[in-house]
């Protein structure tokens, strides 16, 4: 009975040491090629969504698939709400985030980022019917209740201001649709999807319009473990090999993210 408890306890720590290592593993595919699971917000158009064909699509989908074509890997898409997105990669339940995530110092802390592949920054939208409100200042000094989604650069900027009365949402989407229906006098986001809502969704975006400059500047990183260096100097290769020979800069053009965005200048990284 001894030798078989003590069988037992030996199985449940090998069965240990063998999942906490697993995340550092190198997954493969059916095919034998390496096989990385990429998590997106799927609600950020046209950054990452689901089309009308029920596919994965947008400029960060298309980005990340020639990332990992040029790296002879196949990936597996996991649609995740924001608010899951560091907490799943941190526990090794996917590989890589690539989501509109802004490279920021205190995430650096626990996280690892890509070179930029994208610059961005924040726009506030109202109903069009309001012509009252020219940016955050008229907001401020109205006392407007402004909304963002929870989590992102957008929410974080407007804890730091003073005099705003402010509601959070977990998806974007919400927002505007409250904002539609007059249940909020602004919503701050990411110009990229911003500007896309207003120009290609008048169907059912026909009620709102961005208002002011673009407020900040922001650079978008593809996310990984710290530990994961090596497949994290492999895309920071592979990206920098993207945005010298145009492709990034193309993809920008195909999903019309216009003056809300830029592709910023390759990296200098060596292949």
């Amino acid at each position: 009975m001894k030798s078989v408890l003590v069988f037992l306890i030996g199985l449940i720590a090998l069965i240990g040491l063998m999942s906490c290592d697993e995340p550092s593993l190198q997954k493969k595919s059916p095919a034998g090629k390496e096989l990385w699971i990429v998590a997106t917000d799927t609600t950020l158009i046209p950054m990452s969504f689901v089309n009308d064909k029920n596919a994965y699509d947008g400029f960060e989908i298309e980005l990340i698939e020639k990332i990992a074509e040029r790296a002879g890997a196949n990936i597996e898409i996991v649609s995740v709400e924001w608010p899951g997105l560091f907490g799943g990669l941190l526990t090794g339940k996917f590989d890589m985030v690539i989501s509109s995530v802004t490279i920021l110092e205190e995430r650096q802390q626990k996280m690892a980022f890509s070179i930029p592949y994208l610059t961005s920054g924040l726009a506030l939208v109202v109903r069009k019917d309001r012509n009252d409100i020219h940016s955050m200042a008229d907001v401020r000094a109205k006392q407007l209740q402004v909304g963002a989604q929870t989590g992102t650069t957008a929410f974080f900027y407007l804890e730091k201001q003073n005099g705003l009365r402010i509601k959070g949402y977990q998806v974007y989407g919400h927002a505007i649709t409250d904002l539609i229906n007059g249940e909020l006098d602004a919503v701050l986001g990411e110009s990229s999807a911003t500007l896309y809502i207003k120009n290609q969704k008048e169907d059912y975006f026909k009620k709102i319009k961005m208002v002011g400059e673009i407020m900040t500047e922001e650079n978008y990183g593809i996310v990984l473990r710290k530990e994961d260096t090596a497949r994290l100097e492999k895309i920071n290769t592979l990206l920098d090999g993207l945005l010298r020979d145009g492709t990034v800069s193309r993809l920008h053009e195909k999903w019309e993210l216009g003056a809300s965005s830029k592709v910023p200048p390759a990296s200098g990284i060596q292949k």
